[in-house]
């Protein structure tokens, strides 16, 4: 088993993260599975909604839906990386797509990893450990 247990609680107390997604259902799952491990979580419907949270909150890490209405992932993930407060914030694409257009495009906005959904609890968990935490140890 490589990483040990993704779900050990103590490393994640305290983290923040957002998750903007326009489906209920994605933001609940994703809400359960982060708060069960410790961390503090913001949701945000869509991109518009995210922006003011974000100044707000100011979250550790941000998981992004790519289709969304009015702002979508790439957008958004865009505007969060062109400020100059939040640009170190890493960002997590949520794409039912799994091409490589899709990837290549959430990386010329700025987007630090693409998680396929559906995701699990360790897919998610460990795209927070490995940006948070080593974010953190530098």
């Amino acid at each position: 088993m490589l990483g040990g247990n993704v779900t050990d609680q103590s490393n994640l107390a305290g983290i923040k993260v957002m998750v903007i997604d326009d489906s209920n259902t994605i933001r609940r799952s994703a809400e359960i599975f982060l708060v069960q491990s410790g961390c503090e979580v913001i949701l945000a419907e869509d991109g518009f909604d995210a922006m003011s949270k974000i100044t707000d909150h100011q979250p550790n890490v941000i998981f992004v839906d790519i289709m969304m209405p009015r702002l979508d992932g790439y957008q958004t993930c865009m505007l969060i990386k062109k400020n100059q407060r939040f640009r170190d914030t890493p960002v997590v694409m949520l794409s039912s797509k799994d091409g490589l257009f899709d990837r290549v495009r959430g990386r010329m906005v700025g987007s630090d990893e693409y998680l396929t959904k559906p995701f699990t609890k360790d897919s998610l968990l460990q795209a927070v450990k490995k940006h948070v935490l080593s974010r953190q140890a530098a």
